[in-house]
């Protein structure tokens, strides 16, 4: 810290700004403490979402498997896809502490780009397969940028309390303690002149 000059009103502002700075860190370590709920409340959904997700990869898997053992590779290869053409992904924003968190969705059909030439349910089972995946996939990649977004916010709100409390309240204090001492000093000058002229 810059020295200061040892007045009454210095240490007044001192104290001022040592009030000023431990309000601040009372509210980082607070927003610290309402990322990492909000984090650990993402990281519940995101497992939830996972394991949904990893069922329908395997459901998409093994209708792939069926897919393939019915028109084999490449009869499977010129069945039409399923495109998103007429689906839009649908993105909702809250903010949270300065931070948006977001909600995906795809809506809307993921229909053939043309009609097969010969339909089967197994292939059919296979596009809605991977088209549920894709569904599933939109909320997950949502969900997984919120958490790193709330990672990132939580490290920097955190190194800032850190901040605060171990280089700047120190700092702060030791001026502070300094000034006063100084200023002790002074008036005990002070006292010992006046006795000495009177």
């Amino acid at each position: 810290m810059n020295p200061v000059t040892p007045t009454r009103s210095a240490v007044l502002e001192l104290r001022e700004e040592r009030r000023a700075l431990q309000e601040g860190h009372a509210f980082l370590d607070e927003k610290c403490l309402l990322l990492a709920a909000e984090m650990v409340r993402g990281l519940r959904r995101y497992e939830a979402l996972r394991r949904e997700f990893r069922g329908a990869q395997q459901a998409a898997q093994a209708a792939l498997e069926a897919a393939l053992a019915r028109h084999g590779l490449q009869g499977l290869q010129v069945y039409p896809p399923a495109l998103p053409a007429e689906a839009r992904l649908e993105v909702a924003s809250r903010p949270l502490l300065g931070i948006a968190l977001q909600e995906a969705a795809l809506a809307g059909p993921l229909s053939a780009a043309c009609k097969p030439l010969q339909r089967s349910p197994e292939a059919e089972a296979c596009r809605e397969a991977f088209a549920e995946l894709l569904r599933r996939a939109a909320a997950l990649a949502a969900l997984a940028g919120n958490l790193e977004r709330l990672l990132a916010e939580y490290r920097r709100a955190s190194r800032r309390a850190r901040a605060l409390q171990d280089v700047l309240l120190p700092e702060l204090a030791q001026t502070l303690h300094d000034a006063e001492t100084r200023i002790e000093e002074m008036e005990q000058e002070e006292a010992v002149w006046f006795r000495r002229r009177a």
